[in-house]
């Protein structure tokens, strides 16, 4: 298999008739999703696009992703854009990609004006008005190369200009071929995506749709304000499989929903992006029994997840749940500083190597060659790794431990604090239901954010308690919620708003 529509067209005609993508305002059967897709591409190619981006800016709903397929029906390679960014980085993304043709709808037609867009769009319904051209998509296809691009996802980076993740068919299937039998997807399972469209996370989703037959719901993100009609939604869709992001799981368990509504008939859960405290894991584990809980690791930059490791016993608060090892034609060193190999149980930089590595940054060398460097242990021939800049060891069992970000680690009275070990220590009072730790590097002080019922003096108490003096918070500061991005990871830059804020009010903890 060289190209990800065989496994479409191979699914589709096994299950023409059974729902594939669902929202609240209807589903689309496999069926029509090739249709709609094929017809699309056949669009795209008459107005004679070919090997060149091109913006998908909808709201998240299933023609969202029919338009994606009819992208790479074209030969082309889509980027998922949705209203829901910062106008600035709509903008940006815009302009680097500089492509001749937006994909829009309703939610993003005005915008699109504004922004002085009006020669590049294309409706959805132009889209898909037309016919399918047999010949034109024949020819794209006879052309393919697993190599070739499918995709641009936008990350943020460091210098507020965002970087364009490209990656390949190769990739992208080798994924499928690992992550699907994992999560144990198959035609009975049902998935309700909790991710945008526009981050790489929702291909553990969208593979298993077209792979395995399965059936997703993409789940509106306004739901997540209240954990009750969360569960109320995975019920009324007979949910069976979760791949969420920690901290979404955690807006569920740890506002006490499950006194309320138990998950009924979950299967599967996965979880990543972040780490998922033991505590909100175990309240998990007590409300699905029988699940199975599988912990994913990987960056945008690898194709999005590159290890798991499968819940095989109890953990103690104190403990962390292992990233465990590589998926199939993937595989990771662990650098020191001077790039030499850690030794075993030292920790490293993780970099991953493997066709799950991605082509780069869109038009970006300068940071591609940073990030997507020679491998410095192979000094015989060309071999590209992905530094992930994320800190890891292996344990006793032979199992990657992810630790932290490298840039959370700082150093704080001669001593180097991993601001996750904090995070970690915080997670396991009771009364706490989740926490962020900050570095406020100007004035050398460390903030504690947490949500729950616990007292600031509560938590103030407990944590001097459980942990050496330089790595106490200077300041300790409840929320009501902590802020969440759109892809429900934890929004550090509008905690670091809020502590600034709370400086100029003279709040002290």
């Amino acid at each position: 298999m060289k190209n990800i529509l065989e496994y479409l067209e191979n699914t589709a005609p096994r299950f023409p008739d059974r729902p594939a993508l669902c929202d609240e305002e209807g589903c689309l059967s496999f069926g029509e999703f090739l249709a709609l897709s094929r017809t699309g591409g056949s669009e795209l190619l008459r107005r004679g696009l070919y090997h060149e981006p091109v913006a998908v800016f909808m709201k998240k709903c299933p023609k969202t992703i029919c338009a994606f397929f009819s992208v790479i029906y074209a030969g082309c390679y889509y980027i998922p854009v949705d209203i829901g960014m910062p106008q600035q980085r709509i903008q940006m993304i815009l302009e680097k990609l500089n492509a001749r043709v937006i994909i829009y709808d309703e939610s993003s037609e005005e915008l699109l004006h504004e922004l002085g867009y009006g020669e590049q769009m294309l409706s959805v319904d132009e889209l898909f008005a037309g016919s399918i051209d047999e010949s034109l998509l024949g020819y794209v296809r006879r052309r393919a190369l697993d190599i070739d691009p499918i995709y641009i996802v936008f990350t943020s980076g460091s210098t507020g200009m965002p970087k364009g993740v490209t990656a390949c068919h190769r990739s992208v299937i080798d994924y499928a071929e690992a992550i699907c039998p994992v999560i144990g997807a198959d035609e009975t399972s049902v998935f309700a995506m909790q991710v945008p469209l526009f981050v790489d996370a929702c291909l553990k989703e969208l593979l298993s749709v077209i792979r395995c037959g399965s059936e997703v719901w993409l789940m509106p993100q306004n739901l997540f304000m209240s954990p009750l009609a969360a569960l109320d939604y995975l019920n009324r869709h007979h949910v069976n499989t979760l791949c969420w992001v920690a901290s979404a799981l955690t807006m569920i368990s740890g506002f006490g929903a499950f006194e309320d509504v138990k998950p009924a008939g979950i299967r599967t859960v996965c979880f990543s992006s972040e780490v998922f405290p033991v505590k909100q894991l175990r309240l998990w584990q007590e409300a699905c029994p029988g699940a199975r809980f599988i912990n994913f690791y990987g960056p945008t930059e690898c194709t999005g997840i590159s290890f798991y490791y499968e819940v095989d016993h109890a953990f103690d608060d104190t403990e962390t749940v292992p990233v465990g090892h590589p998926f199939d034609n993937t595989d990771y060193i662990l650098l020191t500083d001077d790039d030499t190999e850690a030794a075993p149980g030292e920790q490293g930089e993780i970099c991953i190597r493997g066709t799950c590595v991605t082509l780069g940054y869109y038009a970006d060398p300068e940071r591609t060659s940073a990030a997507f460097t020679q491998n410095p242990l192979n000094k015989l021939l060309p071999e590209i790794i992905y530094r992930t800049g994320d800190l890891g060891f292996v344990n006793e069992r032979g199992e990657l431990v992810f630790v932290s970000r490298k840039d959370n680690q700082i150093k704080n009275m001669g001593h180097r604090i991993e601001l996750g070990e904090i995070e970690a220590c915080a997670d396991r009072l009771d009364g706490l239901e989740s926490s962020c730790c900050l570095w406020d590097s100007a004035r050398h002080k460390l903030i504690l954010f947490y949500m729950g019922s616990a007292e600031e003096k509560a938590v103030r108490s407990y944590m001097r308690g459980e942990l050496p003096r330089h790595m106490l918070p200077n300041k300790i500061l409840r929320l009501d919620t902590i802020p969440l991005l759109a892809n429900a990871k934890i929004d550090r830059i509008a905690l670091k708003k809020k502590y600034e804020e709370s400086i100029k009010n003279g709040r002290n903890s």
